[in-house]
This record gives structure tokens, sequence and C-alpha cells, in this order.
């Protein structure tokens, strides 16, 4: 998962020659005021389509399927998350430094602010928390821009409130640059991805204290390992259902790959390219950034033109053309829903196929 710049740091980050997926800013105005422009849940309309390019995509998604959007009015939503306990959804809009709760019946509402940031000193950039997972206890992890860490919410879900346990914040003695997506192992290892996208000034932030920007691995007794340091602008990052394979999105426009690297006890081994969506850029909207992946290890990934469906051989099976910068995704209901973060829209598609973990 990855958060697009506002305007100024994207023009800066331009000239700069660093990359960052671009996003749509909406300008809305701050998360829970009535103005006009805040987000909102909306009666489900569709936009898009499905584009088939393989037929075994039709035992994934099926003949009917339409993209729905069903909120919209953020400034770039992230970190989408299902909560079983409840039935809702949970999502970060990194700019607003807030997270949003949404649930059929009970529509759209901000759920917890400030949810990435909480020092007392004013900072620009995009501080707000960006991915969102459950740990084996049920509690909210988040990947916290603003203050650089990995950190638990201390506070039950059904009472939200601001206060956050550290699970990891430095590497060899040095900050984080922004942790952006992760992924608990059955074994309780947290994976995540650190990019420099939250830092208010980019790659050349004064206050960024790593000079690379790593894959990780934090230990159930919070031992942090590097696990690579070879990817431009790590993003999202996701298991296969056997957890010997862990995928990671690179969101640089100049090589915008999936890699899949082999795992074995939490050590990483030999990586390659999953797929290469490099020739797609500037072509499509977006770049490879947050990822899902089924009981049947097929992934669904947001990237250039949409969600990418990919089966676990790397074919491209097809795209939920979303007609604008997919950042995100996750299964939520009985598994078989996927929710998906565009630009300014929270959107919902109907699958035949399940998530990891839902009745396994």
């Amino acid at each position: 998962m990855h958060t697009g710049p506002s305007t100024p740091l994207l023009l800066l980050l331009l000239l700069l020659g660093a990359s960052a997926p671009a996003r749509t800013d909406a300008g809305s105005p701050a998360a829970g005021s009535p103005a006009a422009g805040s987000p909102a849940a909306v009666p489900p309309r569709t936009l898009g389509r499905v584009e088939r390019l393989d037929a075994a995509l039709d035992r994934l998604v099926p003949a009917d399927a339409a993209i729905e959007v069903i909120a919209e009015g953020f400034d770039w939503p992230e970190g989408p998350v299902w909560i079983p306990d409840g039935g809702y959804l949970l999502f970060s809009d990194v700019p607003r430094d807030t997270i949003y709760r949404w649930q059929a019946d009970d529509g759209l509402s901000a759920w917890l602010k400030p949810s990435g940031y909480t020092g007392a000193v004013e900072r620009g950039g995009e501080m707000g928390s960006n991915g969102l997972l459950l740990d084996a206890a049920g509690r909210l992890v988040l990947c916290q821009h603003g203050d650089r860490r990995m950190a638990r919410l201390d506070a039950p879900l059904t009472a939200p409130s601001p206060r956050f346990v550290t699970l990891a914040a430095a590497y060899d003695g040095k900050r984080f640059n922004s942790p952006n997506d992760a992924v608990f192992a059955a074994a309780g290892d947290l994976y995540f991805t650190d990019p420099p996208y939250g830092l208010a000034g980019g790659p050349d932030d004064p206050a960024r204290e790593l000079d690379f920007h790593g894959v990780y691995r934090v230990t159930p007794a919070g031992d942090v390992t590097l696990l690579t340091a070879d990817l431009t602008r790590p993003n999202g990052i996701a298991l296969s259902p056997d957890e010997r394979t862990l995928y990671v999105a690179n969101s640089d426009p100049e090589r915008a790959v999936w890699m899949a690297y082999e795992l074995a006890a939490g050590v990483l081994g030999p990586g390659r390219v999953f797929f290469d969506a490099t020739d797609r850029v500037g072509k499509r909207p977006g770049l490879p950034d947050g990822l899902a992946v089924d009981r049947d290890g097929n992934l669904f990934a947001t990237g250039p033109g949409g969600v990418l469906v990919l089966s676990p051989a790397g074919v491209h099976l097809g795209t939920l053309d979303t007609t604008r910068h997919a950042a995100n995704c996750t299964f939520g209901g009985d598994g078989s829903t996927l929710y998906v973060t565009a630009d300014d829209y929270l959107l919902r598609v109907r699958l035949t196929t399940k998530g990891q973990g839902y009745g396994d």
C-alpha cells in the first residue's frame, strides 16, 4: 500500500526524479466535517468494467460481476481490513490522518483520528495510517506514516481511541521511513514494507535516517530483521496460502513489478519477478500497490489499470478496470467480496472465489 503525494510534494518529487504513484486530490474537508465534499456512503452505482484475458478468470469473477461505488469523497483511501466480529470494513484516509468505518447497514463514519501521527509538532506530508491488519488476537495493527512505526491499537475495536503500542519503530538504531503495508504469518511474524511516501519531503526529507527502502520481519518477541533492501519502492505485501512465497509490489514507474521471494522459517530466499507491468505505466492509471491473495493462491493486485488478477503461475487472467488509481484491496464478508480503495472511492466487487481463511 502506498499513498500518492499532495500536489506541491508531487511537483517536488517529479523535479527530484522521485517516484510515487499519483492520486486524485479531491481537496475535501477534514474528516467529520459536515461541509460539502465530506466522505459519504452512496447508493451503489457501477463504474469501469471487467477485462477478461483468460478463461480461467471465469472461475474467480462471475460473468455478471460489477464494480460498485459504495462510498466517495476521500483524499486517498488505503489499507482496508475486514473486521469479522461485527461485519464491517475499516480503511485509512492517509492525508486526513483518519480511519473510516463502513458497514452495509450503518453506512460510513469516521472511526479513529488521529490514526498515524500522534506528535505535538505540526508536520506536512501524508501522516495518517496506511496498511491495517488484525493480529491473531483480533487486535488492530497499523502502518503509521506520521509516527514512522508499526503499532497496535491499545483500545478495543468497539471503543476506539488513539492509544498505540509500538511493535517496531527502528532498524539498527535508525527510524523507519514510513511503514506502508504489512502481513502476518501464522507463526506470528510480521512482514512489512518501508518506502518514503509518508515523509513530508519524500526521499529527500532531512528527517530520513535510513538510506534505503526495506522489507522487514518482526518476530513476536520484537526482533527486527531486514529481509531485503533491493527494491526502490517496496509497497504492497502478501503471503501465498502455504506461506512459502512472500509477494512484494514495487511501485516504481521505471520498474513496476511484483516480486516473489522464497520464504522458509522467516528467512527470505531468492526472488524473481512474478509479474512486470512496467510497459503499462502511463497507459493505464496506477502502479503496483496493495494486494490480496485468495485461497487458491491467485493474486488480486492493484496496479496499472485497476486490480490485476494474476494466477499463482503469474499469468495475467484479467483486470478489474476501476478507471482510476487503485491503491489497495481486501476480501470481506464471507470472503467472496473484494473491497477496493481507489482515488476518492471505496469500491466493491462480488466474486466467485474467496480470500484466505474463509472456511478453508
